[in-house]
């Protein structure tokens, strides 16, 4: 090992036996250099109860930034070792951020005479080194049980042998774990070191703390170790604080910045009142690691897992739908949920279980956090708890990422402002991740509750606003046009879509008919920003279908009118914040509606200029009419409106499918779509199969319906006396 990294009981600035910090009115130092270490003031030094605050603040100001390490804990390594790449959990993990944090100059290491100076010019210039010690079997089973305890010491009594096995038995699947000969000596540093730390910031030694330790703790559950985790440390320092300074650490916040959910501390405080967990984490509908336990009365991390008896609302996860996330997410994660409940529970402690997997780089946690965000998220969280911070390493596995993200947080910690930086906007998907999260989280804290509202309380005279919109089109298109109800046998399909297909009186004797698939109309409103209600006369609907069914009815046209809703409400759906239906889901209810319509109505009428008309998501409707029924020589055109994907049209049996589609058809595809900002995909969308594509000068589906009305009716109306028939053309 290098001299520079040496144990932390030889450390020139360390709080241990050879540099004692005198306690209070113990003498030692003289007076200036006790006032900068924190320690009583001479007791002659009168205050009066108005200057307590002031004495206070000052005292607080001359704390230094405490930092944990040891060697020692480098010392646990995988006993199954071999040819193979290194195991991500490398024990240079700790070195690299200690030898970052030296070169920062946060850290100090120059010789003992110069210490004195130091304590008394620039006590806080500095990070006051931690010493690591054991941590005792009482503290360790406080969260863990004897036999878990008993298990990990059993470790140092196995040969090689045995541990190799372990180790090659272990490091897979769920447990994820590799052990050695010195594995239980690391894990009770790793988990005396986090003690220790949180112990200084807690009693007010220093102001914060970072613990530069491993094996990581945060997946270790109560009775087994789990994902490079042997025993789970923030959590045994959690209690072992609120133990040792009930009064003033009794509510701590366990905040989870590691790229995986800590299921371990999610567990052992989910009924617990004083702990509140937050942890922001990938999910992948549970297939990201740890994934689903296999006992599934044991809550993983999705977003519904809010805490059980009185923990209820203490467990937040955060859980993004994929990999991917940088520091737009992070920032609106913090904004939007972190620190508003992190207020309100108004913790007496902060504890950061500081993984940098999430970190720029770390190819293991696939996310883009970068180090100013790092300190931006670490600034925010000192505005808790007077500044009492502990950070406490978890997982990160990029040597490079880990250290630079560590460095960012430690300056932050020191009292460095956070660097400038350029937030990028939010993947859509996590904004709406951190909407569900808000409405999840709603019954338990006060300042989830804006804009949200509680389907059950409003009993059942309430009613979803999808259902009133498409009866009042009903009524509307019922009153100018007589158009009625089409019925539908099917009661599957009659229940889901009922009122949803409409059609004008005597279709069955048209020459022409326009069938048109669309979406719901789009709903505009302007909230009241006081309260985010909303009043009725600030709202506002658009449908743009509403034109067309009008200039059809002119000109003599049958008119089948089928709205395909985003989802189809059930009873039991008391959920304010529904998503919309998938693309399976929404592809099978339409297949199962466009067909029955064409077996049971089209195809049987006598029918000479068919056109067909889809709008929004719903013109996936047209594709499978076209791919799933042999219809194409019945269709005299197609016009699409599209704002989401672009789908192609082919078929393997009839090999002149895509270049009719390509013929007979006008797809307008909105202009900011994501297509026209890639050339080579811009040149794939004009091939035969995507239809007669034309890039919309506008944005949105009503303003494009507007917009290419009368191109739209000039193509109909030139393909009225009679279509052009089979036509092939060559891909473009």
């Amino acid at each position: 090992m290098e001299s520079e990294d040496q144990s932390m009981m030889d450390a020139p600035n360390g709080f241990d036996g050879s540099h004692d910090t005198p306690a209070p009115g113990q003498g030692g130092f003289d007076s200036s250099i006790k006032n900068a270490m924190n320690v009583d003031m001479d007791d002659s030094e009168e205050y009066s109860d108005t200057d307590e605050p002031i004495k206070l603040m000052r005292r607080r100001g001359l704390l230094p930034t405490g930092c944990c390490y040891d060697d020692r804990m480098k010392l646990h390594a995988n006993a199954d070792f071999g040819p193979t790449p290194h195991h991500p959990e490398d024990p240079r993990r700790i070195e690299e951020i200690m030898k970052m944090f030296k070169k920062g100059g946060l850290v100090f290491a120059g010789s003992d005479s110069e210490l004195l100076d130091i304590l008394r010019d620039a006590p806080t210039k500095y990070m006051w080194r931690i010493p690591a010690r054991p941590a005792t079997k009482q503290e360790i089973c406080t969260v863990h049980t004897p036999a878990h305890y008993d298990w990990v010491q059993s470790l140092n009594d196995m040969s090689t042998r045995d541990l190799r096995q372990l180790s090659h038995n272990m490091d897979q699947g769920r447990s994820s774990l590799y052990v050695g000969s010195m594995s239980y000596e690391a894990a009770l540093l790793s988990a005396g070191g986090c003690v220790e730390t949180c112990k200084n910031v807690a009693s007010g030694q220093v102001k914060n703390a970072f613990a530069i330790i491993r094996p990581p703790g945060h997946h270790a559950e109560y009775d087994q170790p789990m994902g490079f985790c042997l025993f789970n440390n923030v959590p045994v320092a959690a209690k072992v604080c609120q133990n040792e300074y009930p009064d003033t650490c009794r509510k701590i916040l366990i905040l989870d910045w590691d790229v995986h959910h800590g299921n371990g501390i999610q567990n052992m405080f989910y009924e617990d009142p004083n702990i509140l967990y937050i942890s922001l984490h990938v999910y992948e509908n549970g297939t990201f690691y740890p994934g689903k336990p296999e006992n599934s009365m044991i809550p993983d991390g999705d977003i519904d897992k809010v805490g059980d008896g009185l923990g209820q609302g203490k467990n937040v996860n955060i859980g993004w739908p994929s990999q991917g996330m940088g520091d737009g997410e992070y920032l609106a994660a913090f904004q939007k949920i972190v620190m508003p409940i992190a207020k309100e529970f108004n913790p007496d402690m902060v504890i950061i279980s500081a993984g940098f997997d999430a970190a720029d780089g770390d190819e293991l946690g696939g996310c883009f956090v970068t180090p100013p965000c790092y300190a931006h998220m670490t600034y925010m969280l000192m505005s808790l708890a007077s500044g009492k911070v502990a950070v406490c390493l978890e997982g990160g596995y990029n040597l490079k990422a880990i250290s630079q993200s560590a460095l960012a947080v430690a300056r932050t910690l020191m009292g460095e402002p956070p660097p400038k930086m350029e937030v990028p906007p939010i993947n859509r998907d996590a904004s709406k991740l951190l909407d569900r999260v808000q409405a999840v989280q709603a019954p338990y804290w006060e300042c989830m509750r804006p804009g949200i509202i509680d389907v059950k309380e409003m009993g059942d005279n309430a009613l979803r606003l999808h259902d009133i919109i498409r009866n009042h089109q009903r009524q509307v298109l019922s009153d100018k046009y007589a158009m009625v109800p089409l019925f539908i046998q099917r009661e599957y399909l009659f229940k889901s879509f009922e009122h949803q297909v409409l059609v004008t009186p005597g279709i069955h004797v048209k020459r022409k008919i326009l069938f048109v698939i669309h979406d719901p109309p789009e709903l505009k409103a302007m909230p009241d920003i006081t309260d985010n209600t909303v009043d009725p006369h600030n709202g506002f609907v658009l449908d743009g279908v509403t034109a067309y069914i009008e200039w059809a009815h002119k000109n003599d046209f049958g008119i089948i009118d089928a709205n395909i809703p985003h989802y189809i409400t059930r009873s039991e759906d008391y959920d304010a914040y529904i998503p919309r239906a998938n693309e399976r889901t929404l592809q099978r209810q339409i297949q199962e509606l466009v067909c029955y319509i064409w077996d049971n109505y089209l195809q049987l009428y006598d029918v000479e200029e068919l056109f067909i008309v889809g709008v929004g998501n719903a013109y996936l409707g047209v594709k499978i009419l076209l791919t799933n029924r042999d219809s194409k020589d019945r269709i005299a055109g197609v016009i699409n409106f599209v704002t989401g994907s672009l789908r192609p049209i082919k078929s393997e049996t009839d090999t002149e499918l895509s270049s009719w589609y390509k013929q007979n058809s006008l797809v307008y595809v909105t202009n900011d779509h994501a297509c026209w900002g890639d050339p080579e995909l811009a040149k794939k969308v004009l091939k035969k199969r995507f239809g007669g594509v034309v890039r919309s000068p506008v944005v949105g589906l009503n303003h494009m319906m507007e917009t290419h009305a009368k191109d739209v009716f000039k193509f109909i109306s030139e393909r009225l006396p009679g279509k052009s028939g089979n036509t092939t053309q060559d891909e473009m």
